[in-house]
């Protein structure tokens, strides 16, 4: 495997034949099956060794039927799923009896709720709070789906809980098109220097219009960069999301442009070595 082969941290799979996906009614462009041998083929082309599989929302009385669909696939070797982060309900009186479930499950190494189509004060209730402070007895990690206004929250969440470790989910979802840099800057600035938290650079393919170009990107995915330092970054494809920017094989090779002039040494951490310390995969 070449040097600087990917664990690709945010893959998301659809199959409407296993499992509900409310949200899909409103999403057109991905209004379809998103399955792991068409996600391995243009995975393989492009350098990608081994993935992480992301909850995809799923109608909530079939979280766990998601985790063992994705157990069954991995089973297969089809393609190396290297773990599962898994969707959780933390605001949830049942959510330690979860994570006791999660236990016998060793393939889940992580888990998000999508935070950005939640009210705010989700995640400031107590029970939300005391929960994800759980999570640092069974060390699993929780990823962080925010809007770029949300940044204050992630760092009220992250201060909560500083014996767990958070994942910022797509750099926390620029508005790159619009051009919103100056708060998304300060808010990715603060954020990092809370040393419970990581950052993902994922998404941004998908947020930068139609005719984004490298230099577009450039900047923002920089500022995460110097922000978090190659220590605390880990890379995600997004897809099938990615395909509303080109699709996979364009953000890979839009990665690959944007980090030529790191050191061997950052480049490995930012496409694997990084990720699999967060996850311990």
């Amino acid at each position: 495997m070449q040097a600087d082969a990917i664990l690709d941290t945010h893959l998301h799979l659809v199959d409407r034949t296993r499992l509900d996906y409310p949200w899909l009614k409103s999403a057109l462009p991905l209004r379809r099956d998103w399955l792991l041998e068409d996600y391995a083929t243009q995975a393989r082309q492009v350098g990608i060794g081994s993935a992480l599989f992301m909850e995809v929302d799923v109608a909530e009385p079939r979280i766990e039927d998601e985790i063992t669909w994705v157990e069954e696939l991995a089973a297969t070797g089809s393609f190396p799923i290297a773990g599962i982060i898994a969707s959780g309900r933390p605001e949830a009186d049942d959510f330690p009896a979860y994570l006791d479930r999660l236990a016998d499950r060793p393939l889940v190494k992580g888990i998000r709720r999508v935070l950005h189509v939640m009210p705010d004060e989700l995640s400031q209730t107590a029970a939300f709070r005391d929960n994800i402070a759980r999570m640092a007895g069974p060390d699993l990690p929780f990823d962080i789906c925010v809007l770029a206004r949300q940044l204050p929250l992630a760092m009220d969440l992250a201060d909560s809980a500083p014996n767990v470790r958070f994942v910022l989910d797509h750099c926390g979802v620029p508005d790159i098109a619009g051009g919103a840099w100056e708060d998304w800057a300060q808010n990715i600035r603060d954020l990092s220097r809370r040393p419970n938290v990581w950052c993902k650079v994922s998404g941004v393919v998908a947020y930068g219009g139609p005719a984004w170009t490298l230099n577009d990107l450039g900047r923002w995915v920089d500022l995460v960069a110097d922000s978090f330092g190659p220590d605390r970054l880990c890379w995600g494809g997004d897809w099938p999301v990615c395909t509303l920017g080109g699709g996979l094989p364009t953000w890979v090779a839009a990665t690959r442009a944007l980090v030529a002039g790191w050191s061997a040494d950052d480049r490995a951490r930012l496409y694997a070595g990084t990720a699999r310390e967060i996850w311990r995969v």
